[in-house]
């Protein structure tokens, strides 16, 4: 069975798990939003403030999406856990799949989940106040599902290797929240004294920020977001080797 075929294949069948959820789907679509109206007003007195310019809805949403992403990505593995309790996941490789198809098929539905996610956001901010550059959006999106890649890629690989729901959810917990605060997602880290600055551009995950800001700003070729979506890029191509490498581990 060829990589797209197989992509495909657990790409509907994954997809159609989530829309039988109508809870989950509510959730998932009202959540951004919730943001906008709860953090929304706070922003009015921000425009004086360095690193927020004249438009601090250009800082605070493009640091939701990538929140959004990473959130929305990093907790796919619990699936996967389940899969394997059931068995699914066993039945599954005793066919003609392929490893990278299983992975990239639920990877994929994860994307679409998270464009949907993302685009009611960025709507939402529009109608508040957001002025972006369309292009700069659209770019950014593509950047965004790309980390939305690597997240889930990651999360599906640890899921494999660590197929227990207590111990999988404070290893996730332990390495998003801090990696999500030093990138500046909520605050611009140009706030920061220099220790942690420091750290923040040791993080991988601030450089996408930054890139994806500047995006917004229409800066669709300068430096931070050339080197954002290179960064993405590659953790991207680690994290689906990764994935991959676990996928394998466990048919041993």
């Amino acid at each position: 069975m060829s990589t797209l075929r197989t992509s495909l294949i657990i790409f509907r069948r994954s997809l159609r798990f989530t829309l039988r959820n109508p809870a989950w789907v509510i959730m998932s679509l009202v959540q951004p939003l919730l943001y906008l109206v709860l953090f929304g007003p706070l922003l009015a007195r921000l425009a004086a403030v360095p690193g927020f310019g004249d438009n601090p809805w250009r800082v605070f949403v493009p640091g939701l999406l990538v929140q959004q992403s990473v959130f929305a990505s990093a907790f796919v593995g619990f699936g996967v856990i389940a899969e394997i309790r059931s068995g699914v996941l066993d039945r599954m490789r005793v066919t003609a799949a392929g490893e990278l198809g299983l992975l990239l098929g639920r990877v994929m539905r994860d994307a679409v989940v998270y464009a949907v996610q993302g685009g009611l956001l960025v709507l939402g901010a529009v109608g508040l106040g957001l002025r972006a550059s369309p292009a700069g959006v659209v770019l950014s999106f593509a950047v965004l599902c790309v980390l939305g890649l690597a997240m889930s890629a990651l999360s599906y690989g640890l899921a494999l290797r660590i197929p227990a729901e207590d111990v999988f959810g404070q290893l996730i917990n332990a390495v998003t929240l801090p990696t999500l605060l030093l990138s500046g997602v909520l605050l611009p880290m140009t706030l920061a004294p220099g220790w942690l600055s420091g750290l923040s551009r040791a993080n991988p995950l601030t450089h996408v920020v930054t890139g994806v800001r500047e995006l917004f700003d229409g800066r669709i070729t300068s430096t931070a977001t050339l080197a954002g979506a290179a960064v993405t890029i590659g953790l991207a191509a680690l994290t689906v080797w990764f994935g991959l490498r676990s996928v394998r581990s466990t048919d041993r």
